[in-house]
């Protein structure tokens, strides 16, 4: 049973991709609990609120960035956290190729909200053989 996760995750989706839209680092930043993680394009690991506005903050200003989500899928696995998996593909403008990541979230419930608490990025091309 879902639980209303389907729901949850779409709404921060949603909110996600306007603040990533805008590279608005404080947007993006209040969708992340005080001490989450972060995974991304760089092989850094940022911590909490402050890690993801420096993060957005060093993003290269593109013009007119964009962000699409599918094959999302949400699970609930405590009353007050949800997994989340999806393919994230940016589109950053014409002068850049479409870049689609595989894209992984733990979402919790903090002070009444619904933050993201882990995020994680990795390519989809496989890094090894079976």
């Amino acid at each position: 049973m879902n639980d209303g996760a389907d729901a949850i995750v779409a709404a921060i989706i949603a909110k996600w991709c306007a603040g990533f839209a805008t590279l608005d680092a404080t947007a993006q930043a209040s969708l992340y609990a005080r001490n989450a993680f972060f995974f991304g394009f760089n092989p850094n690991l940022y911590r909490g609120r402050d890690g993801v506005a420096d993060y957005v903050n060093g993003l290269p200003l593109w013009c007119a960035p964009r962000v699409t989500f599918s094959d999302v899928a949400s699970a609930p696995v405590a009353p007050d956290a949800i997994n989340m998996a999806g393919i994230a593909s940016f589109d950053l403008g014409e002068e850049h190729p479409l870049l689609s990541v595989k894209i992984t979230w733990v979402i919790v419930r903090e002070d009444g909200d619904w933050k993201i608490a882990s995020h994680h990025v990795s390519a989809r091309i496989p890094l090894m053989e079976r």
